[in-house]
């Protein structure tokens, strides 16, 4: 509200702008007293505009009780300039390093992050900002881009450029920094396919499965992990799902297996979390040979909270350690092409989407990538793009 008098009480909390000797004033009532703040500029529409958006601004420092009485410069001409760059200043005496950054981002993100991601995701960038990087400054964010697309996989450059741009939001809107220079970095890198997990695609046979199941069951140091293997290979079940298995969740005489939940690696060692990578649980129906193979090797006097798949030493097994060690060694002994741990779960998806089902009635099935889907904990777009259409051979039907 304007008014060219300086008749008049605002009501409670409302800021007036008045004329006073040619210039512009704002008036307003607080604390029980009245305040008056030249705000220097003249009598023009486009001033009074000007002291409008100031009257605001005191209005919602009240109203947010923010506002200081012994501090008035702000709102007028003279006092806003030095504020801006009083804070400018004090900005840049502050500058934050990105490792700096990030410490108080984690800080900021422990209580709702899982282990898992403390662990790997986070760790990851902070080895990369701490040990790797050739500059810590977010000023030089092109170079900081450059140096992560030359010296990383594109997946590796960029996970790492869209957690620093998170970093950097969330330490803009905290004001530790004035500005994010990593904003879109992130979305001109492309990842090829192969580089994600769930899409690096290159499944065993069925004989090199067969294969490899053998030589776990004769190797003479790790023949003990032969019956964890064969189980992945038998429910394409992730490895940290398999890990995480207690008897408990082997129900119905062994005929169906519940997954509920996951070994992964903490900042402190692996622990179990409940639910998994993109569902809270799945139910897998064992088939006779299956169920032979968990009847076999469960343990007289197991409880429920057992595992069905423990260390040696009786803890959770660290698939990490068993993919360098026993994996890499069996492989390499058997003379079949190393490939990942994951690579079971890609082979058995794969197998039942080429493997025809014998009915109770004669007739054969093939599975649908709906109900594959299903059993493995995955959706049936993610069948349909990266296994129905990579299957091995195509052939025209007859009409």
């Amino acid at each position: 509200m304007k008014t060219k008098t300086p008749t008049g009480r605002a009501s409670k909390g409302s800021v007036k702008c008045i004329l006073s000797n040619g210039r512009i004033q704002l008036r307003f009532h607080f604390a029980g007293k009245r305040h008056y703040i030249s705000t220097g500029y003249p009598d023009t529409p486009h001033h009074w505009k000007l002291a409008q958006l100031k009257a605001s601004e005191i209005e919602k420092d009240i109203l947010y009780e923010r506002f200081d009485p012994q501090d008035l410069s702000k709102y007028t001409t003279e006092g806003s300039s030095r504020h801006k760059s009083q804070t400018f200043v004090a900005l840049q005496k502050t500058q934050h390093t990105l490792p700096q950054l990030w410490e108080k981002y984690i800080e900021f993100k422990r209580p709702n992050a899982s282990p898992s991601t403390l662990a790997k995701d986070y760790k990851n960038v902070e080895n990369c900002l701490n040990l790797h990087l050739p500059t810590k400054s977010i000023n030089d964010a092109i170079a900081i881009r450059d140096w992560l697309v030359a010296n990383k996989t594109a997946n590796s450059a960029k996970r790492i450029l869209t957690q620093i741009n998170a970093c950097c939001a969330w330490a803009l809107k905290s004001q530790l920094i004035t500005n994010n220079p990593f904003v879109g970095m992130a979305a001109d890198i492309r990842v090829p396919k192969s580089e994600s997990e769930d899409e690096d695609i290159n499944p065993f046979t069925l004989s090199e499965r067969d294969k490899i199941i053998q030589g776990f069951k004769d190797d003479r140091y790790y023949k003990y992990y032969a019956s964890f293997i064969e189980f992945l290979f038998m429910t394409g079940c992730r490895p940290s799902e398999g890990v995480a298995l207690q008897w408990k969740y082997i129900a119905d005489d062994f005929r169906i297996i519940k997954f509920e939940q996951a070994v992964v690696e903490s900042e402190t060692g692996l622990v179990c979390k409940k639910g998994l990578k993109t569902q809270k649980k799945r139910s897998f129906p064992a088939n006779p040979k299956l169920a032979a193979l968990l009847q076999s090797i469960k343990p007289e006097g197991a409880t429920s909270e057992t595992k069905v798949f423990p260390a040696p030493k009786g803890g959770w097994i660290d698939a990490h350690n068993l993919t360098n060690r026993a994996w890499h060694s069996v492989l390499e002994n058997i003379n079949i092409e190393y490939r990942k741990l994951y690579q079971t779960r890609h082979t058995f998806i794969t197998a039942a989407l080429e493997t025809p089902i014998m009915m109770p009635d004669g007739g054969i099935r093939m599975l649908d990538a709906k109900d594959i889907a299903k059993l493995v904990g995955t959706s049936a777009k993610m069948i349909y793009e990266h296994y129905a259409g990579a299957r091995r051979e195509l052939f025209v039907p007859e009409f």
